[in-house]
């Protein structure tokens, strides 16, 4: 009996420790939407972050913004935890208005899906190669029309947050299709629910 306690402990052990791939990544330290919360929080400009939620929730995010800013300036520790709670509040309100789960902010190095991966590479090399081999060239022929439209979009003003949540929209949708979920996303009026 004894014995089988201690083997079901040992499995319970080995299933929680074994590294998860996260098949999306905005969730994470590395992902596009910590990114730009970190690139808010560094510029003290909260139209980085704000293209990644819907317009109701823009009061709520700026004033965790605003709190935060206050807060990171009180020193190394402050920074660090004023940080965090501006990201995973910023991470949190964006998978809401997805109707997505919040499990909380992964760490940087969380390793994702090569499909999403492959598909962040598209992006900034600007074109479909780094999904070769990991789809089919009917599948990839079918991702070029919301390929482009993300691209099309990319270059916009920091300070237009509209043009800033139509590229989002755009990017996600691309993203969507890569994961094999072809139903749109709707990040700006009325979202669909996705991993990103």
């Amino acid at each position: 009996m004894e014995m089988m306690l201690v083997m079901a402990a040992v499995v319970f052990f080995s299933v929680l420790f074994v590294p998860v791939k996260a098949k999306a990544h905005c969730d994470t330290m590395d992902g596009p939407t910590a990114v730009d919360g970190k690139q808010a929080l560094e510029t003290c400009n909260v139209n980085y972050a704000l293209k990644w939620i819907l317009p109701e929730h823009e009061e709520e995010l700026k004033g965790i913004f605003a709190l935060s800013s206050k807060v990171r300036a009180l020193g190394p520790d402050a920074k660090e935890l004023a940080d965090r709670y501006f990201l995973e509040n910023l991470v949190r309100i964006h998978r809401a208005g997805e109707g997505a789960f919040y499990e909380g902010l992964k760490p940087s190095g969380t390793p994702i899906d090569e499909k999403v991966a492959a598909a962040d590479k598209c992006i900034e090399v600007g074109n479909l190669s780094p999904l070769e081999g990991l789809l089919s060239h009917q599948e990839i022929h079918e991702l070029e029309g919301k390929f482009k439209k993300a691209l099309s979009l990319k270059e916009f003003d920091v300070d237009d947050v509209e043009a800033g949540r139509a590229y989002i929209e755009a990017y996600v949708d691309f993203f969507k299709t890569v994961e094999g979920e072809h139903h749109a996303h709707k990040h700006d009026h009325g979202h669909a629910a996705h991993p990103h």
